[in-house]
């Protein structure tokens, strides 16, 4: 056996509130993981360098990150961690930071669409064409896979931000996005249903409006997506989703939406991740395989 096969990838999936580490043979085999919380870029960056140092020889990293990022690897920031609210990390070149330590190829990308890769290649999407990844948590985003590859334009999709028709039994709550105020992810984020109503959705008795609501600005979304992609497969993953019934109730309100009319018909499917909770990160281990 020679030392690129014997050599390991190594994952990185970095989020706002940990980083989740690992390192495997390949996707789908990981021989070791390891979890830190996300703190400035210079502690946090060094620990996550640190602990993967410890696990043998590596050949290449895939980071999926929280963002905004910025993916053209033409731009002198590709790599960086840009325009954030998270404290101290905005223009943070996390991509740089590992190459440097490293010295091996490095993948890129966001979380979303790392973890649209997992399930699109070994998860909820194996026999699709196509399948977008949505999560539903302390913020919310998505990634697009189509023919293969997770869709780039000027830059990367940013499908929480997109403004949903307000529900008739929610016409005053303002939403909590510092830039957009009632976006989707000013609405429908897991701190939106708290600020609004005290309690995650899953703390929330099952007969309160808050369920139909939530489900009706994320059927909005699987919709959108459907009428303008056509995709295939819609995986709802992220905290809020683990809520007992949502997945029922937001299926059942985009059929509703979507009364009948698209031609895809049966093939569109909304589903629970294939990786449950991995996602993210065996997307990381995607995005270092293909280096």
């Amino acid at each position: 056996m020679n030392s690129v096969t014997q050599s390991l990838l190594g994952g990185v999936e970095a989020g706002g509130t940990k980083f989740v580490l690992a390192v495997g043979h390949s996707p789908t085999e990981i021989v070791a993981q390891h979890e830190i919380p996300t703190r400035d870029p210079d502690t946090t960056l060094a620990q996550a360098c640190e602990w993967l140092e410890h696990q043998g020889a590596i050949r290449a990293i895939g980071i999926a990150s929280f963002g905004p990022v910025e993916l053209d690897r033409s731009s002198p920031l590709w790599g960086h961690i840009t325009n954030t609210p998270k404290l101290g990390w905005t223009n943070c070149d996390v991509a740089g930071y590992f190459a440097e330590r490293f010295k091996v190829p490095i993948g890129f990308d966001t979380d979303v669409n790392g973890a649209a890769l997992a399930e699109y290649s070994h998860g909820a999407g194996q026999t699709a064409a196509s399948l977008a990844y949505i999560t539903v948590g302390t913020g919310i985003g998505g990634g697009l896979v189509l023919g293969g590859k997770a869709v780039h334009g000027a830059a990367h999709p940013e499908m929480g931000h997109i403004f949903p028709r307000r529900h008739p039994r929610d016409p005053h709550f303002e939403g909590i996005c510092p830039h957009h105020g009632d976006c989707l992810e000013g609405l429908a984020s897991g701190p939106a249903i708290k600020a609004r109503w005290g309690k995650s959705l899953s703390e929330l008795p099952t007969d309160h409006v808050a369920h139909e609501i939530i489900a009706d600005y994320l059927a909005q979304l699987a919709l959108s997506l459907i009428a303008m992609t056509s995709v295939e497969i819609i995986v709802l993953g992220g905290g809020v989703m683990k809520t007992e019934g949502l997945l029922g109730r937001v299926r059942q309100r985009t059929s509703e939406l979507g009364a009948g009319y698209f031609p895809g018909g049966l093939k569109h499917k909304i589903v629970a991740p294939g990786f449950g909770g991995h996602a993210g990160l065996a997307g990381a281990l995607m995005l270092a395989f293909f280096q």
